[in-house]
């Protein structure tokens, strides 16, 4: 367990600016990851090993991407016990975001609001980053490495229309060190993103991503997959379209899952329906924390239900327990990720989480 107990730290860092909070965090991670003192932060690895888009998860908790946007962070990261962590969004080249103020705390809800916008220093940064860590190298004998997730974006200043050509620049960049890569298409921060979750538009996106990753898989000799994240404010037939598309790419001619693709569930959500009347609730942003929860769940369910049983599902949104952890496991997702709870809750909610999954799979 960490030295340091995050209850002790919390409340200096609440006390703070979101955002500065944020960057001081990431800041000291990054210095101390080489270091003796990670002690001060890491937590055991829960040992639950999984195979899911024939990859072999150490277990099944993981940190969704949005955190660590630069991949300065992934070695620290990874002494926190996670099975599996994601960094980016990045995008082709750098950009500030949003203006700020852009990140808001709404403690008596567990949650945050974010405008941050893929604020991110460029794909040549990022990659550079990527490449200095050692976590795969310091993977304990006979053990699984910790998986490492690459998320991939589009610039703000992208018209739309072209948002192609940025997501296939990117995972040109990232293809090499990634175990998989995430297609981010539900961010509520940058100007018509969410468009390309419509049935003609996802299906374009998907059609080339396939055929540039089939490229890169016969030129690397490494086929890895591709997971489309996908928003909470989603109805039941938007989902079902969806599906039917990732289906098309990401099934084998029995209807089973070819490891091609899969599907993170869900994104930050625009409703406040659950924080009227907090403060700050009527920023402009995503919603991301406890209130997420439910509707998280739903759209998992929803994605099993026309999926079927063995298309690979990454269940995120509102996890700040063990039990939460659980009920994504329960709705239909094969592993989870944590990043608000993470903020709330600090690095025992990864050892919780990942001990509360482990024995609802194996009693199951």
């Amino acid at each position: 367990m960490s030295l340091l107990p995050y209850a002790f730290a919390r409340p200096f860092l609440f006390g703070m600016d979101p955002e500065a909070a944020h960057e001081l965090t990431l800041h000291s991670i990054a210095k101390l990851q080489h270091s003796p003192l990670t002690c001060l932060y890491s937590e055991p690895r829960v040992e639950d090993p999984v195979t899911l888009a024939g990859l072999r998860f150490p277990n099944r908790v993981g940190l969704a991407a949005g955190l660590d946007k630069n991949a300065r962070c992934i070695d620290g990261l990874a002494a926190m016990g996670f099975g599996f962590v994601e960094v980016g969004t990045v995008t082709p080249k750098g950009q500030p975001g949003n203006p700020k103020p852009r990140m808001f705390r709404l403690p008596k809800a567990n949650a945050l609001i974010n405008r941050l916008g893929f604020n991110n220093e460029g794909l040549d940064a990022f990659v550079a980053n990527v490449q200095r860590a050692r976590f795969r190298a310091a993977a304990p004998a006979g053990k699984p490495a910790m998986l490492l997730g690459l998320n991939i974006g589009k610039n703000a200043s992208t018209p739309i229309e072209r948002a192609t050509d940025d997501y296939l620049t990117c995972l040109d960049g990232v293809y090499p060190h990634a175990d998989y890569v995430t297609v981010n298409i539900s961010s509520p921060n940058t100007q018509n993103l969410r468009s390309l979750q419509s049935d003609a538009a996802l299906d374009a996106l998907l059609g080339a991503v396939a055929e540039r990753r089939e490229q890169l898989a016969q030129q690397s000799g490494r086929r890895i997959p591709i997971f489309l994240k996908i928003a909470p404010d989603l109805d039941d037939t938007q989902i079902e379209v969806i599906a039917a598309t990732l289906m098309r790419y990401g099934a084998a001619s029995d209807g089973t899952a070819n490891n091609a693709f899969g599907v993170i569930a869900t994104n930050t959500t625009l409703s406040r329906e659950a924080v009227a009347g907090m403060p700050h609730a009527e920023e402009a942003g995503g919603l991301s924390g406890a209130p997420v929860l439910h509707a998280s769940n739903h759209v998992i369910r929803r994605l099993r239900a026309c999926l079927g049983k063995s298309f690979p599902i990454v269940g995120v949104g509102g996890i700040l327990s063990g039990e939460d952890a659980v009920s994504k496991i329960q709705s239909g997702a094969n592993v989870v990720q944590i990043y608000t709870g993470l903020i709330y809750k600090g690095p025992a909610l990864v050892w919780e989480s990942a001990q509360a999954v482990k024995a609802h799979c194996h009693s199951a």
